[in-house]
């Protein structure tokens, strides 16, 4: 197995990349998101690889970090998602976004990701939802935002606060984390996790 492919970027192309690797052009198929200005022509790069392999053909998609590449194993591994459909998902939801939608039992957002109807989203949901919890979400979310001082969960403050902070860390603007906040009328015995899986359905 190729773990990850370190080279020059000689080619971008409409659905991958080519990575010059001491002579070796890798064809390497990437989510849209990172073609869309992450990786440039002639600079250094390190895709974290899966090789998928069939009778006719053998194509390698990477990942510029090792947790996307885990979700798009788990995701390759729902029944019905393939590692196309895979890609198209995470080419319109990240990692952290799919995580929460999928706690959140979001569907409808996960309908929206290219190739994926509601009843593969339920589905995917269904499969994944106890291969994630909201402390690993958070956590995860959180490391990959670590040079961000603001917008951290567990601040002083009412569990709506705390759900509003988490949301607006989420990349939510404020108001799009208040509204959503609003509409789910806490009483008192919600704490700031269960607000937050509840205002997040109301953020499409």
């Amino acid at each position: 197995m190729i773990g990850f492919v370190k080279g020059r970027i000689a080619g971008i192309k409409e659905e991958y990349v080519i990575v010059e690797n001491q002579g070796i052009g890798w064809q390497i198929y990437v989510p849209s998101s990172v073609l869309g200005g992450q990786l440039h022509a002639g600079e250094e790069v390190r895709l974290f690889t899966w090789l998928h392999v069939r009778e006719d053909i053998l194509q390698l998609y990477g990942f510029l970090t090792e947790d996307d590449l885990d979700i798009f194993k788990l995701l390759i591994g729902v029944s019905g998602i393939g590692p196309k459909g895979a890609l198209g998902i995470l080419s319109f939801l990240s990692a952290d976004e799919l995580r929460f939608a999928v706690l959140s039992d979001d569907a409808a957002r996960i309908s929206k990701a290219p190739g994926i109807g509601k009843k593969t989203a339920q589905k995917l949901i269904l499969e994944l939802k106890d291969k994630f919890s909201l402390d690993e979400a958070f956590e995860k979310k959180l490391s990959h935002n670590d040079q961000n001082e603001t917008g951290a969960p567990g601040m002083a403050g009412t569990a709506s606060d705390d759900a509003v902070q988490a949301l607006v860390a989420l990349g939510y603007s404020g108001s799009e984390a208040l509204q959503a906040v609003r509409k789910v009328k806490a009483d008192g015995q919600m704490d700031s996790e269960a607000i937050l899986k509840a205002a997040l359905k109301f953020i499409l």
